[in-house]
């Protein structure tokens, strides 16, 4: 493009941030703070609004431009195309005013300094309108456009989860709850609920968890009370079980590998206050985001910048009791939170992934002191990521057995147990523990 467009236009903003995303192949929580810094609180949530909900529903909005083109768009005009993706999101998923969505969409085209488009864009968007019924039924019969998943994704939920995969589809698809977790040294759920009561913002308590509370319509996190002060953060309940089911006693020594942003890192800190734990990741402006979390709680960590994979050039020599590894995962368990990994995953990631975490497993078993747990966990639903690759380990490793955990969520696996996605309106996770042999 070249031409940095009107920061102020905010279909125009959105449109550069989906560029980001969908061409150049850059992740949306990347590409978006910077993004929307100078804008205002309103004007800030309203692109983030736009950029998630035109990616949630990519794959249908994709295939009704398609279908409204005469002809595809030069290579050099991503910004018109995702302009286009902008305008449908307004009109067919946001219910924007029908004047609104097409005048402010079209001047968006002159923000972006390419008037030409103005006439393409008003035409596609009336077009759209003038054949809206027939269009939706074209819909019905695309299957990515209708579920609004790529090919790849569908077929493999679909073929690991045949009972589960239209739930899991549906979960996706829906705007995520904002789940908090209380901060036990500051205070009890049912004490925050009463002063998020007395401020008026309904919230009910989030089962299965200890500290885990929802809200019931959105909210602006920096407004919360004493969020600022620590009271509480913000963290799905499938998550608040890592801390749990690490089951750390006092004094004892934790690593958490691939620990950013942190909040599995605080909340074991929340919960053991006398733990030394070691907080590693390999991205210096990820490691920052757990120490501004441990900031903002009064916690404290050693934070190290490391490879997980590769621990002689981090570890000091002395054994932990407890790891927690988060492992690096296709996220296909919170495509809801993250709806640009339904344009930035492959399949072949799957595997690409697998084989990292197996390089990270075996590095950090090493690190486990006898009788030591590790917890792994990680954000996907797919079993080449989860119960297969610890049946692997465990097959490989003569040192290893399951600690076994009994909980009331979840879908026991051949090893550890599986969330899907929207189950108790949780994010989809996986865990499973092991145990060092003495």
């Amino acid at each position: 493009m070249g031409k940095k467009p009107n920061l102020f236009n905010t279909r125009a903003t959105a449109a550069t941030l989906l560029v980001k995303v969908i061409n150049q192949k850059r992740s949306l929580t990347a590409v978006l703070p910077q993004a929307v810094a100078p804008l205002s609180d309103q004007d800030s949530a309203f692109v983030q609004t736009l950029c998630y909900t035109t990616l949630r529903w990519f794959p249908k909005l994709s295939y009704l431009i398609q279908l409204l083109l005469t002809r595809p768009l030069r290579t050099q005009d991503k910004d018109i195309y995702c302009l286009l993706l902008l305008g449908l999101c307004q009109l067919i998923d946001l219910a924007t005013p029908v004047h609104a969505a097409l005048s402010e969409t079209v001047s968006a085209a002159q923000a972006l300094k390419k008037s030409w488009a103005k006439g393409l864009i008003n035409g596609v968007l009336r077009n759209y309108l003038r054949n809206e019924d027939s269009l939706k039924k074209q819909i019905t019969y695309h299957q990515e456009a209708y579920t609004a998943h790529p090919k790849w994704l569908l077929q493999t939920i679909q073929q690991y989860w045949p009972n589960h995969w239209q739930q899991i589809i549906t979960a996706n698809n829906t705007h995520p709850p904002l789940s908090l977790r209380v901060n036990s040294l500051e205070g009890t759920k049912e004490h925050y609920l009463r002063e998020l009561e007395s401020y008026c913002i309904e919230a009910q308590i989030l089962p299965y968890t200890h500290q885990g509370i929802t809200l019931t319509k959105p909210y602006s996190v920096a407004a919360l009370p004493g969020f600022h002060q620590g009271k509480v953060s913000v963290q799905d309940g499938a998550g608040q079980q890592a801390a749990i089911l690490l089951d750390v006693q006092s004094n004892q020594r934790i690593l958490d590998a691939c620990a950013a942003p942190g909040g599995k890192t605080c909340h074991i800190l929340e919960l053991n206050p006398t733990a030394n734990l070691v907080a590693l990741d390999i991205d210096q402006i990820r490691l920052s985001r757990i120490q501004e979390n441990l900031t903002r709680l009064q916690l404290k960590a050693n934070l190290i910048l490391g490879d997980a994979t590769d621990p002689h050039t981090w570890w000091d020599g002395i054994l932990f009791d407890r790891i927690l590894l988060d492992a690096p995962c296709t996220s296909s368990g919170v495509i809801r939170r993250h709806p640009d990994i339904k344009v930035l995953r492959q399949k072949e990631d799957i595997h690409r992934l697998a084989v990292l975490q197996e390089r990270i497993l075996n590095a950090l078993w090493s690190l486990l002191a006898p009788g030591g747990l590790l917890l792994y966990c990680t954000c996907s639903i797919f079993p080449p990521e989860n119960d297969e690759q610890i049946l692997k380990f465990l097959i490989s490793h003569s040192d290893a057995k399951i600690s076994s955990f009994t909980v009331p969520w979840g879908i026991p696996q051949k090893i550890g147990q599986q969330l899907l996605t929207g189950t108790e309106n949780f994010d989809g996770f996986y865990y499973a523990r092991l145990e060092k042999c003495k």
